[in-house]
């Protein structure tokens, strides 16, 4: 995992934007996918807003996924092998980075046909805690048709990324706008935060 890892940093370096194409392994991104169809097909999944708890709002015509918490206490082994790599993953980046990640957030998350999340930065503005933004995907036979794409705002340029299973992208949540074009499928991933304290 190393390399991965390293390949996620050392692209994030260059360019502001982290790329590992297989951050997740097929067999972890199955068991994930099962995980969040399940979920989704009991409706326990909810309607995201945008803020945080002090500050919360809804509204599908800024953002239309549905989201679900990951949890160790949900004692569920995939969640637990997810949170098993993100801790391998975070040791890694503050020994190489030396960054002081305290800890991390990570939730499904769920576009439907048609739904979309407008420009946005990750960083709320009553609470600095977020450091960097990871999302990794679980779309398996992804094809450009099926839109739902990243797409990163440079100040020169925008950047296109597409949500293939596996692939996690990583950036510093104050830094870079961003948005998910509209989707024309179902689109799922696992979105998060490296946090301090």
């Amino acid at each position: 995992m190393l390399k991965t890892f390293n390949t996620l940093i050392d692209s994030f370096i260059a360019d502001q934007v982290g790329i590992a194409e297989n951050f997740l392994d097929a067999s972890l991104s199955l068991s994930l996918i099962r995980n969040l169809k399940k979920l989704y097909a009991d409706k326990q999944l909810y309607n995201a807003g945008t803020g945080n708890e002090a500050v919360s709002v809804q509204d599908k015509l800024v953002r239309g996924d549905k989201i679900y918490w990951l949890d160790r206490k949900h004692h569920d082994t995939s969640e637990n092998q997810f949170f098993d790599l993100m801790d391998q993953f975070v040791n890694h980046l503050n020994s190489t980075c030396y960054t002081g990640i305290t800890g991390y957030e990570f939730h499904y998350t769920m576009y439907e046909k048609g739904s979309f999340y407008k420009k946005h930065l990750d960083q709320f503005r009553n609470n600095g805690s977020r450091q960097y933004s990871m999302i990794m995907y679980l779309n398996a036979d992804w094809e450009e048709k099926d839109g739902g794409q990243l797409c990163i705002h440079h100040s020169e340029t925008r950047q296109i990324i597409s949500p293939v299973s596996g692939k996690s992208v990583f950036f510093r949540s104050s830094e870079l706008e961003h948005e998910v074009l509209v989707t024309n499928k179902e689109r799922m991933s696992i979105t998060g935060w490296l946090k301090i304290d």
